[in-house]
């Protein structure tokens, strides 16, 4: 977060959440944390205590399903759904057993034990380099501290439902917080931590209020009432700004709901140039609550489904049957349309539910993850390639591999796909036999030789993200050094370059799923390079869709030329956002 002086009397810059502009006063909401007590229990009262347990573990279970319901009613299916993954944290055999075991153990109370293990796991969670993964530590916090609450028998109470209309601060909300505001009460949320796709923002979205997150401290910078403006688009918080700051975010707010009326109007035209050169646009689902979106946004299908999120929504290593009942409702509901899903990306740093994973890894993120994992562990990779087969029976089903960087690998995992094919065949279980297998390019390595990993492929990703942090030894969630990851180095730029025209002459399409193609600067450039489809997010789909709809293919195909040749990466981004305002910062106002 950065902090300036010049517009108002305080300028807090975090991360933007939800899109919107508004302004009013500040109502900090600041959370207790329960007291636990910590005392000896005697072997005899070891069975009141399990029962104890037990009753608060039942009593929480009831009170998330009546949020359930609740939120059903108030913000629709889609949200309630975040509380399903509650109900499957409070039905994780680890965490219920590792805590009767810890009580037999310390001969401390119950709610001590709970305590003790629920941070365990907590912390598991906030040590995994999965960014996703992650952001379920709100939802295992807000679980955990349902069960001690009823634990040490605290009522539930509404502390959000004020009447007046404010702007919500808060070091973090969990979603049983969100699901007791008051939508007509709330101008907008901000809060110290917190991210884009934490559940609570989820649900604070679908309130249609602005949201910023990541602003660190703003509960200790902001007091009450302190008239703020908030600015959901570039994640800008401004404290008791002066009258031409405000007249100024009144007129961003104008063009901003413009802008939203121009990629509206064109939401189900097909996302084509204006000279014709067709690019496919499709979406990448990072949870299983998007999937409900995807009927809106007017897409060409699933460009990347990380499945690593059902595995963390159910806090353990799901079924055969249960992956394969989530995938074919996945692609039966998306059908004609294409569904490229991932197998497995976690990484052996940390536990999660019941995958139980070493905790002698230096730098996980280098470590044993993603298909290396997988191939290590060939049951669970096999179960999980069974259930990807049989959903491809219904409906167009693409597979790929995540973080390859040999062909050894590549083949290995090939020759195993090729034994749950023998095995389903056995059974008579019906499957595409001819499903198309992709790998994510997202390593130096993978670029470097992406002519011998071609002819045993059909397709590649790009995964932009990873493979400039791996190029550019810069961490992009590391703020000392976010200035260094460049997405417009020459380094990037030249790599870009090299994959595009080596899967050019292998006659491979390339998809590219980061988060450069969810940006209208880089459009031009990934069109000139040659790339057959753009993924992103649901919500970037209109304005990723304009800005193809408004470029001349031509041109940008000639510019991208040009930009190959610049050194200076200063100059490349200038030379950028020049292409971006003459070709189609103009059609704004046209």
């Amino acid at each position: 977060m950065t902090t300036h002086q010049n517009l108002g009397k305080l300028v807090l810059q975090g991360i933007p959440a939800a899109p919107g502009i508004t302004h009013g006063p500040a109502f900090v909401f600041l959370q207790k944390e329960l007291e636990i007590p910590l005392y000896e229990v005697g072997k005899h009262q070891i069975s009141s205590e399990i029962k104890r347990f037990e009753e608060a573990i039942i009593a929480t279970k009831k009170q998330i399903i009546n949020l359930r319901k609740t939120v059903e009613k108030t913000f629709g299916e889609q949200e309630a759904q975040i509380f399903d993954s509650h109900l499957f944290i409070l039905q994780d055999k680890a965490l219920i057993e590792e805590t009767k075991k810890e009580q037999e153990r310390s001969s401390y109370n119950i709610d001590y034990c709970f305590h003790t293990i629920a941070k365990r796991h907590i912390q598991d969670f906030s040590n995994i380099n999965d960014k996703y993964i992650r952001e379920r530590l709100a939802d295992i916090y807000d679980v955990a501290k349902r069960v001690l609450a009823n634990l040490l028998g605290h009522k539930e109470q509404g502390v959000l439902a004020f009447t007046e209309q404010k702007i919500i601060v808060a070091d973090d909300l969990s979603p049983s917080d969100v699901a007791e505001i008051r939508g007509e009460s709330v101008l907008a949320v901000i809060t110290n931590s917190g991210s884009r796709t934490s559940h609570s923002v989820i649900m604070a979205r679908s309130l249609q209020v602005p949201s910023v997150v990541g602003l660190h401290n703003a509960t200790a910078q902001i007091t009450n009432n302190d008239y703020l403006i908030i600015d959901g688009y570039e994640g800008t918080v401004i404290v008791n700004p002066s009258p031409e700051v405000l007249a100024k975010y009144e007129r961003i707010k104008r063009d901003k709901l413009h802008l939203q009326e121009i990629y509206e109007s064109i939401s189900s035209l097909p996302s084509k140039t204006t000279d014709g050169h067709r690019v496919s646009l499709m979406v990448n689902i990072g949870n299983l609550q998007d999937i409900k979106k995807l009927h809106t946004t007017s897409s060409d299908g699933i460009g990347l489904l990380r499945t690593e999120s059902i595995f963390l929504e159910m806090s353990k290593s799901p079924s055969e049957e249960e992956q394969f009942k989530i995938y074919q409702n996945i692609v039966q509901g998306m059908n004609p349309l294409p569904v490229t899903i991932r197998t497995l990306d976690i990484g052996e740093d940390k536990r999660l539910g019941n995958l139980l994973l070493r905790e002698d890894e230096n730098n996980p993120f280098m470590g044993l993850r993603a298909i290396r994992f997988s191939l290590e562990n060939i049951e669970l990779f096999k179960t999980q390639l069974r259930a990807i087969l049989r959903a491809s029976a219904f409906g167009k089903t693409l597979l790929m591999y995540p973080l390859i960087t040999g062909v050894q690998e590549l083949v290995q995992a090939n020759k195993i796909l090729e034994e749950v094919k023998k095995e389903l065949k056995a059974h008579n279980l019906p499957f595409d036999e001819h499903i198309e297998v992709g790998i994510m390019i997202e390593t130096p390595a993978a670029a470097e030789i992406i002519d011998l990993l071609a002819p045993h492929c059909a397709f590649f990703s790009l995964g932009t993200n990873d493979l400039i942090q791996y190029l550019l030894a810069a961490d992009r969630n590391n703020d000392r050094i976010a200035y260094l990851y460049q997405p417009h180095h020459p380094a990037v730029l030249r790599t870009l370059k090299k994959i595009f025209t080596a899967a050019k002459e292998k006659g491979i399409k390339i998809t590219v799923c980061g988060e450069m193609a969810a940006d209208p600067l880089y459009i031009p450039l990934l069109l000139g390079l040659g790339a057959d489809a753009l993924s992103v997010t649901p919500g970037s789909i209109p304005e990723i869709k304009h800005t193809i709809r408004t470029l001349e293919f031509k041109d940008a195909t000639n510019f991208t030329q040009a930009i190959l040749q610049e050194t200076n990466p200063t100059i490349i981004i200038e030379l950028l956002r020049d292409f971006y305002f003459q070709n189609i910062g103009k059609s704004f106002t046209e």
